[in-house]
């Protein structure tokens, strides 16, 4: 092992040349940002990373020094950095017509709704565009309550669904509330995360009591019907947490039997990033009543969507309802040229691929690395909980931080989650290459080390 962490690391080659930077100096912008900006906004490392360039799986500092990005802007550009194909189209539709408007007629925004439900299941065909993911949630939540007629809406702890005041909500993480009111008839149900499960037991045990927590939180929160149940397959902000198989099923089964539509939050999970599946939930072997969407589907363009049944969108047609940049030209150019992408260049299958080849990495460090207390996930959706001790499973908080701060100055750019910030949370572009995981897997050894 020695040997090993004396030998020098060299990051797999790519063919890109990054432009002079140019612009103000690092220090500058730094000021400028501690005085202009919001104090609220943060940034991720000791000393602030400035990036001024990115292509594919990498990032490019100012001084033109490159670094793997295993973050992708928060699970949010999928398909590369700067991919020649979506930038063109991007390009080509902003010098064509840059914004209209829904109402007027324009292709770009029925040709992508129509791509949409070709990847869903039978009956999801019918879609809203919005800007981001609490706007999808927000807008599913209203959906779920005008149909079914019905008010409090069950999620899950742990969960993350977005900052607006009623996505807060749903939210379930203490960090990311401010003490204001929140989206009224809330109810947060037991996670279903065999790893912090209060109860020994299997996953699928865990799961089946995580379920059935669903239906006590009814019976007890509730007049006893629902508008909606609402999961992300596999939590993100919470650390890629997820139960067993049965899970979803148990849960969708007694929501629906309370009244309540099912709302998978897609907005981390889906197009393909899983691997074996497009959508996260079918990994579960479930279907949906409502399907939010975003990050992923515009590769760094702010877009968003909420698909549904037509049955269930025709309850929003009882009022006006419009969002102004929902539907945006460049934004259905952007959506359309991912969604191709991802198609063309096989990134659903690199994303099994080179997914599997990561994880089997991640789960021989943790046979080397105590530190490593749960490695967990699907495709690249990973995440790797870090722990003071195996048995008591203390959150390893500073460990972490130092873990993250080791691997960027070995050149990998890692996220981080969990309510106690102690999950490594790796999800990067879906172009990475096994070159490139192989790499990441070196510095995280030495990291760990």
């Amino acid at each position: 092992m020695s040997e090993l962490l004396a030998a020098p690391l060299e990051m797999p080659a790519f063919d890109h040349e990054p432009r002079p930077y140019a612009g103000p100096p690092r220090q500058e912008v730094l000021a400028m940002r501690r005085e202009y900006a919001n104090p609220a906004l943060f940034t991720l490392y000791r000393d602030p990373l400035m990036i001024v360039e990115g292509k594919m799986q990498y990032l490019f500092d100012e001084t033109g020094r490159r670094y793997l990005d295993l973050f992708a802007g928060i699970v949010t550009v999928s398909c590369g950095h700067c991919h020649p194909r979506i930038v063109k189209r991007v390009r080509e539709q902003m010098e064509t017509l840059q914004h209209a408007t829904t109402i007027y007629l324009h292709p770009g925004m029925p040709e992508l709704a129509k791509k949409l439900a070709s990847k869903m299941p039978e009956g999801l065909d019918v879609t809203y565009f919005v800007n981001s993911g609490s706007d999808a949630n927000d807008l599913a939540i209203t959906m779920a309550r005008l149909f079914t007629g019905n008010n409090d809406v069950v999620a899950v702890r742990n969960a993350y669904h977005g900052g607006s005041p009623s996505a807060m909500g749903l939210t379930s993480h203490h960090t990311w509330k401010f003490p204001i009111p929140q989206n009224a008839g809330v109810h947060h149900a037991m996670c279903p995360d065999p790893y912090r499960a209060a109860h020994a037991g299997s996953p699928e045990e865990a799961a089946l009591r995580a379920a059935e927590d669903v239906r006590e939180t009814i019976r007890y929160s509730t007049p006893g019907r629902i508008a909606a149940f609402i999961c992300e397959p596999i939590q993100g902000v919470g650390g890629a947490t997820h139960g067993a198989p049965n899970y979803l099923r148990e849960a969708y089964g007694i929501a629906r039997e309370h009244g309540g539509l099912c709302i998978a939050d897609e907005v981390q999970t889906g197009f393909g990033r899983t691997g074996a599946h497009y959508w996260g939930f079918q990994n579960f072997g479930v279907v949906p009543d409502i399907v939010t969407m975003a990050k992923g589907i515009g590769n760094g363009v702010p877009l968003a969507a909420v698909t549904t049944t037509r049955e269930i969108a025709q309850t929003l047609a009882q009022r006006i309802h419009f969002n102004t940049f929902g539907g945006n030209p460049v934004s259905m150019a952007a959506g359309l040229a991912v969604l191709e992408t991802i198609d063309e260049d096989g990134l659903q299958e690199n994303a099994r691929v080179v997914g599997g080849r990561f994880l089997a990495g991640l789960r021989e460090l943790q046979s080397r690395h105590p530190l490593i207390g749960d490695v967990r996930g699907m495709g690249l959706m990973l995440g790797v909980e870090l722990v003071k001790d195996r048995a008591t499973r203390a959150p390893a908080r500073e460990e972490t931080l130092q873990v993250m701060e080791a691997a960027r100055e070995m050149g990998v750019l890692i996220g981080k989650g969990g309510l106690d910030g102690n999950v490594l949370r790796i999800k990067p572009p879906m172009c990475i290459t096994a070159a490139d995981a192989d790499f990441a897997l070196d510095v995280l050894d030495r990291a760990l080390g």
